[in-house]
């Protein structure tokens, strides 16, 4: 639930079915960035890891900008 300017929470039935939709839509990538994320990092050598495993795997929870961060600057090359 959202806060709009009037105090008052925003409920999923008083979304559009557009805004449902892309919200469904934006959940699911974040879903699928985080689990490919973490599968990627349980499956790759600790030496191919900038830093610790465990900081990755927190990183990672931070939405869409963790999974990014982690494979733009997790992963050694």
């Amino acid at each position: 639930m959202t806060r709009t300017g009037t105090g008052r929470s925003t409920r999923w039935k008083d979304l559009t079915p557009g805004q449902q939709t892309a919200l469904l839509t934006l959940a699911s990538v974040q879903v699928s960035l985080a689990a490919t994320a973490w599968a990627d990092l349980a499956l790759r050598p600790a030496e191919e890891v900038n830093g610790s495993k465990g900081k990755w795997a927190a990183i990672i929870a931070i939405n869409f900008v963790g999974p990014v961060l982690y494979f733009r600057r997790g992963i050694r090359r």
